[in-house]
């Protein structure tokens, strides 16, 4: 019998999200693809680091210790540009770790975004920015997983928390676009107005309801999965935001609007495995004290610059 990866939380992480790679990655930038390849490979029995996404992902593994082998909830791939024979040292390290990874994808510098739907991926975790863009614009939650100088490898515990930003990442861009491009008073009229309407799903919608289906075999206070909404928002327009959950009959465990006060101490107390934003003023700060990811929009960009 074919082994079914609809019914679960299915996460793929780039060896570099999961890894730490930064110096090999310089390799391949500077010398080109054969470099790195022999460079991998001469660093074959060489430990890889844990890197910013290896928190998040050892966490969700830990999900799968409540359910019998046959009842997993969590699934794992590894989706890799390199290639298979470079492969070994990324499950050496898997190995070393002892990480349940059982299923990966090597494409030799191929686009891995391409492969995602095949393997029913619900989060896509790259160091890569067009490959993110690429599996936004299939569908499919994705978001660059960002380097940090700090440890933040430790985490509170074995529950996995989750934390979001609201417009652009669970809900659509329609909001944010309205502030960017005419302000804040625009944008409070525009929410007030729209209170009773809920917003449409951005593209982290789908993995907040995934892990809501979850978070429902337990009771509350055991759950292995915490949530947390975290936005710039504030009164009134909160509002809409509360109403469209409810719509969506969808649990956040904890929500903070902050009205445009820095996010990262939040973050930080909350104890956050991840935290997806679409915005640098935010990430640059909640980087250095929780692993931290950025959900990158091609027209987001054009109005950044």
């Amino acid at each position: 019998m074919a082994y079914n990866l609809e019914d679960k939380l299915v996460v793929a992480v780039s060896s570099r999200a999961l890894f730490k790679l930064e110096d090999e990655n310089r390799v391949f930038e500077e010398k080109g693809l054969a470099a790195y390849y022999k460079y991998q490979l001469e660093k074959e029995n060489e430990p890889l680091e844990k890197g910013t996404g290896y928190r998040l992902i050892d966490n969700l593994l830990k999900i799968n210790n409540y359910f019998a082998a046959d009842e997993k909830q969590v699934e794992v791939i590894i989706l890799s540009k390199n290639n298979a024979g470079t492969s070994l040292r990324i499950t050496h390290a898997i190995d070393k770790y002892k990480l349940d990874i059982q299923r990966s994808g090597w494409t030799s510098g191929r686009d891995t975004s391409s492969y995602l739907k095949a393997f029913k991926v619900d989060l896509f975790l790259s160091a890569d920015d067009n490959d993110v863009m690429n599996a936004i614009a299939n569908g499919v939650a994705a978001a660059k997983i960002l380097p940090s100088e700090h440890d933040i490898h430790a985490s509170l515990g074995d529950q996995v928390r989750i934390a979001f930003d609201g417009d652009a990442v669970l809900f659509s861009q329609e909001s944010e676009l309205i502030y960017k491009q005419k302000g804040l008073d625009a944008f409070i009229a525009h929410e007030k107005e729209n209170k009773d309407s809920p917003m449409k799903q951005g593209p982290f919608a789908k993995l907040l309801l995934t892990i809501a289906k979850i978070q429902k075999k337990f009771k509350d206070e055991s759950s292995p999965i915490r949530t947390a909404l975290v936005t710039a928002r504030s009164a009134p327009t909160h509002e809409r935001v509360i109403k469209t959950l409810n719509v969506w009959d969808v649990r956040i465990d904890e929500a903070f609007f902050l009205g445009g006060s820095e996010k990262y101490e939040v973050l930080e107390a909350f104890g956050a495995d991840i935290f997806f934003d679409d915005q640098d003023v935010h990430l640059d700060l909640s980087s250095g004290v929780v692993p931290s990811a950025k959900v990158i929009h091609k027209n987001m960009l054009a109005l950044e610059k």
